[in-house]
């Protein structure tokens, strides 16, 4: 698949979720706008800081709207305590979807979605409900196919707003926080049809396999109640050094607008303030970047670098002391475990993404994801005791998706049905040696 292929496939989304949105009638209404939607927020008297993660605060009951249109499928979005990148106390929504036969669903498929963006209005809650912002709405349609499957099996989904409401881009203990409290909130809640003893499968690709990486290895000590219940969790396109990933995407011609993205999540999510590091370049794209999909940024800027972003004296990611504290609390696998199965997908051919195949210390990635990490992480898992089933494809990020897809969903569905789990950590090869930054 060609460079250019790649754009097309991403317009082609785009462009579809556009001209259903067409149709939308005029002065449709503003659910789901999280800036106008009382629903986001909490009016209670208790201070939130009193109240346990994932405790249910607002209830309501809606159809599944796709790019605006409501369809005949019943969901229940929960506001929920859950806890920020920081250990404070915040806010997350999650929205539950019943499975299109039968009644209380005993298997739980919890969804996260790739939807990557710093504007809160992209995410999934707000695209259920009826929103339709573009392109970033865009990603939430697409995912409706990816989901369909596991209603049609029985089971409920569930699916929460990874990012928090914030929209804090890339903090993956934020991610793991979330999606944990959602299914939480999920379970602590009568109206949502799912049964008390139901088993719980995860799934993501991408940014939604942050949330899933950090949500499993996060579980055992941070929602213990949740890890009980969890038979499997399925991930693909895994970002695990983010660091060593800033150097993968540096001057690439797709995946280089990741760059400033990057610096507008971490900054916001641990209350940072990286500007006095920054060029004017480095000013003009954070602040363009502040509220957007990384639609707006996947090939916007072709060879962008990271040393355009910063002053001189800070070329280098590792010379910017608070950006490697952060990068540090990142590296997935460093201090927690996943109780449960996993399924690791990945991809090895970036170059067709515009990336380069011969970074020293990196290697072959997919694009934005790098094997050689992603494989160290799967055999450190290995080592501590977790069944790993680890593929690596001969594809870019974008061209593993129908592949990795594929075999996740069986995957995770022969998890959810009770059967023998599958282990290749003999065959796993050696990747790249992780570890956290000095700090500066």
């Amino acid at each position: 698949m060609k460079t250019s292929l790649v754009h097309r496939i991403l317009a082609l989304v785009i462009g579809v979720a556009a001209a259903l949105t067409a149709v939308q009638p005029a002065g449709a209404s503003t659910l789901g706008d999280p800036s106008t939607d009382p629903f986001y927020r909490y009016t209670g008297s208790a201070p939130l800081e009193s109240i346990e993660p994932g405790t249910v605060l607002r209830t309501r009951h809606l159809p599944y709207h796709l790019a605006g249109i409501p369809l005949p499928v019943r969901t229940t979005q929960l506001l929920f305590r859950t806890t920020g990148a920081r250990g404070q106390a915040t806010l997350g929504v999650t929205t539950v979807v019943r499975p299109l036969l039968g009644a209380a669903s005993r298997r739980v498929v919890a969804y996260q979605s790739f939807y990557d963006s710093s504007d809160p209005a992209d995410q999934p809650s707000s695209v259920i409900a009826g929103s339709m912002k573009l392109p970033g709405g865009a990603i939430a349609t697409f995912e409706t196919g990816l989901v369909l499957p596991f209603l049609l099996a029985g089971s409920a989904v569930v699916i929460t707003d990874v990012e928090g409401q914030d929209a804090n881009i890339g903090a993956g203990p934020e991610y793991g926080h979330n999606t944990l409290d959602g299914l939480r909130a999920a379970f602590a809640n009568p109206t949502t049809g799912i049964a008390h003893e139901a088993r719980v499968g995860m799934i993501g690709y991408s940014g939604g396999a942050i949330a899933t990486e950090w949500a499993a290895e996060m579980a055992p000590t941070y929602a213990p109640d949740v890890d009980r219940r969890l038979v499997g969790a399925a991930m693909g396109g895994v970002l695990v050094d983010p660091i060593r990933n800033l150097h993968y995407v540096d001057g690439t011609l797709l995946w280089a607008g990741v760059l400033p993205l990057a610096l507008v999540g971490l900054g916001r999510a641990y209350d940072v303030d990286l500007t006095p590091y920054l060029s004017e370049r480095g000013l003009e794209l954070t602040s363009k970047l502040r509220r957007a999909t990384i639609a707006k940024a996947l090939g916007q800027y072709p060879g962008l670098t990271f040393a355009e972003l910063v002053k001189p004296q800070y070329r280098e990611p590792e010379s910017i002391p608070e950006l490697v504290e952060i990068a540090n609390q990142l590296i997935m696998g460093k201090d927690g475990t996943p109780s449960t199965p996993l399924f690791i997908g990945q991809g090895r051919r970036g170059e067709v993404e515009g990336a380069s195949g011969s970074k020293p210390g990196i290697g072959p990635g997919d694009g934005i994801a790098i094997a050689g990490d992603v494989r160290t992480l799967a055999r450190t898992y290995c080592e501590r005791g977790v069944d790993v089933l680890y593929h690596e494809y001969p594809l870019s990020h974008v061209g593993s998706v129908p592949i990795w897809t594929s075999q996740a969903v069986a995957w995770l569905g022969a998890r959810l049905a009770g059967r023998a789990v599958p282990n290749n950590c003999a065959t796993i090869k050696p990747g790249n040696v992780v570890e956290p930054v000095p700090v500066p």
